[in-house]
């Protein structure tokens, strides 16, 4: 119970993630519009996916925006980092995090093998 406290009720740590993820946001803002497109594509796209706190999506998009920071800098276009395949890039970002469809994926194997019984006859 202590955990969902310090993560869920922590108004100071809420207050410093609001104040962060403005930050990040102001960087976006000014990254080249197709990258600022892309990003936001990819932002509304994983937050279906997060689970749990949010603190390792957030910790994806820092690394993104720094990723496209690079890119733009670089004259890349935005496509270019991602790939046209964004939603495999969005994947392989995804990886690091906990998401709703791993846990969805543990309650279902969980759910069968509880009624079903490991190593059971399923006949």
């Amino acid at each position: 119970m202590s955990e969902f406290f310090d993560n869920y009720l922590n108004i100071k740590k809420m207050i410093e993630s609001k104040r962060e993820y403005k930050q990040q946001m102001a960087r976006v803002a000014v990254l080249p519009k197709d990258y600022q497109y892309v990003f936001k594509k990819i932002q509304g796209h994983m937050w279906m996916f997060a689970a749990g706190y949010g603190y390792d999506m957030m910790k994806i998009h820092y690394g993104l925006i720094e990723l496209f920071e690079a890119g733009a800098a670089d004259g890349k276009h935005v496509l270019e980092i991602t790939g046209e395949d964004v939603a495999a890039f969005c994947d392989e970002l995804l990886r690091s995090s906990e998401t709703y469809t791993e846990n969805w994926r543990e309650a279902l194997n969980r759910d069968i093998l509880k009624k079903l019984g490991r190593g059971k006859d399923s006949r």
